[in-house]
């Protein structure tokens, strides 16, 4: 009969960290554009992501990389992206994370 392995001593150290994580995770936005918005034939993509703190500003790299800004909100970004004709921008928010883990492959 095998022995019953020993907990492991980490395990409650490592779910602590996990939610600290998720505690302290910034919010998520995409920055879209929109071609033709309200027509049926209308187009979006993401222009650029987001990193928003709690309590601090909203990091924003765009898709390609060459754009990097600080702003002090979200809706900031908006205004950046928009304002060529036929073309609107607006954030997509991604949900709150729901879980966390230590190891690569299992976050993925």
């Amino acid at each position: 009969m095998p022995a019953n392995p020993s907990p492991d001593p980490r395990a409650p150290f490592d779910q602590e960290l996990c939610g600290l994580v998720l505690d302290t995770a910034p919010r998520l936005p995409a920055v879209v554009q929109v071609r033709d918005e309200g027509l049926a034939d209308a187009d979006g993509w993401v222009v650029a992501w987001g990193l928003v703190d709690n309590d601090g500003p909203t990091h924003v790299v765009s898709i390609d990389g060459r754009a990097r800004m600080t702003l002090v909100s979200p809706e900031r970004a908006v205004c950046h992206f928009a304002g060529r004709p036929g073309i609107t921008a607006r954030l997509v928010w991604l949900a709150q994370p729901s879980a966390a883990a230590l190891d690569r492959t299992e976050a993925a």
